[in-house]
């Protein structure tokens, strides 16, 4: 009976301690793979990585993860001198096949979200507007001052945002009001209305939709085959 017991102890603290180890290595892969992912173009200011399942070490020996999430808050990007920030991406890449040397791999398909905050877009529209939410699914306002004959004029517009061929972001004025004065409508549209190419995300990432609410503007994001980090 005793000999049981010793046997019992010895198998809980071997199990402690595959369990810490398991868990001591899956940090160090998180913290690696953080710093060499992929992001195009782009700068992401905060990078964080999630492994899931367990235990790690087996999935690291067949060199295959079920799954890894990641999340990079302000990736800086620009296009023809036009910078467009992504406030936060948060993605998912599952069935992620290791490289050589463990410091990243390739994904076999990605799900997630791309968020842009009104702050950001306004930024990006580099037109001297303000752009915040436009009160439904989809519509965006956008404030601009245009100067007509000496005369500072303000407008807000509602507009829609939607995603053209899948890599641009395109804000168009619904309607102008313009109160009879000649050319006022274009003069506001050539600062409300604004394209802006989304670059920066990981390569092989694809943009497949656009909505907006209060808390800015969201991208669907999805992918086969991106290569998470490494070479």
């Amino acid at each position: 009976m005793r000999a049981l017991r010793i046997l019992l102890i010895i198998g809980l603290v071997l199990a402690g301690l595959f369990v810490l180890a398991d868990r001591l290595a899956v940090g160090y892969a998180e913290d690696r793979i953080a710093d060499r992912v992929k992001v195009g173009r782009g700068q992401a200011a905060s990078t964080s990585v999630e492994i899931h399942g367990f235990p790690f070490l087996t999935q690291a020996l067949g060199h295959e993860l079920e799954q890894v999430d990641v999340k990079l808050q302000g990736v800086e990007a620009s296009n023809e001198g036009r910078r467009m920030r992504i406030t936060e991406f948060d993605a998912r890449f599952h069935q992620v096949k290791l490289n050589g040397d463990f410091s990243g791999g390739t994904a076999g398909t990605v799900d997630g979200s791309a968020l842009v905050s009104y702050e950001d877009l306004t930024k990006a529209s580099q037109n001297g507007v303000t752009v915040t939410y436009g009160g439904a699914p989809g519509k965006v306002k956008v404030t601009a001052t245009v100067e007509i004959l000496g005369r500072s004029i303000t407008r807000s517009v509602v507009s829609t945002i939607s995603l053209v061929d899948g890599t641009t972001v395109r804000v168009r004025a619904d309607e102008v009001p313009g109160e009879g004065i000649p050319g006022i409508e274009g003069m506001v549209r050539k600062k409300t209305d604004f394209d802006r190419r989304v670059d920066g995300l990981p390569r092989g990432i694809v943009l497949s939709g656009l909505t907006s609410d209060a808390g800015g503007v969201h991208l669907a994001v999805g992918g086969k085959d991106v290569v998470l980090a490494g070479s």
